[in-house]
């Protein structure tokens, strides 16, 4: 692995919630800087974008790297550094016997992740930190699209 760290920010949300959802990251290495979005123009939730937002990051990268994971989602930073570990051990139960929303992003994410070594971070959103604000345009914009709406301001040619 490289010395570098590849740093991600990551968005993800819907209007309303539940309901259309976007999400969106930004991936940086060195000079280099790559903009993903998406979105499900079906009901879905702000968790579930949160959590795709990360998956789709790790898992563009091509090789095993340092990555540094920036989002400003407590469920999804706690989520995996945290409760991850029991509710497997848990049968995929929460601490409630309830079962785990969203384990299928879950699996997914600890999948992308397990090829490097990711270290999580969690910045408060709408802040000012640029990449998450552009993270956040990113999923406004995934999400839009998805519903096949134009962004403003956009013209039609």
């Amino acid at each position: 692995m490289s010395d570098q760290a590849v740093i991600i920010h990551t968005d993800g949300g819907c209007t309303p919630n539940p309901g259309p959802g976007g999400w969106g990251a930004v991936l940086r290495y060195g000079d280099h800087v790559r903009e993903l979005y998406g979105g499900d123009a079906a009901s879905t939730t702000n968790n579930r974008m949160e959590l795709t937002a990360p998956i789709e990051a790790l898992e563009l990268l091509n090789r095993p790297a340092t990555v540094h994971v920036y989002t400003d989602s407590t469920y999804v930073r706690n989520g995996i550094t945290s409760w991850l570990a029991g509710w497997k051990r848990n049968g995929w139960k929460t601490a409630a016997k309830q079962p785990v929303k969203n384990a299928d992003l879950w699996v997914r994410l600890e999948e992308a992740c397990a090829r490097h070594e990711v270290q999580w971070f969690w910045v408060k959103g709408h802040a000012g930190v640029a990449d998450n604000e552009l993270a956040d345009q990113l999923a406004t914009r995934g999400m839009r699209e998805a519903m096949g709406l134009a962004l403003p301001g956009a013209v039609d040619a």
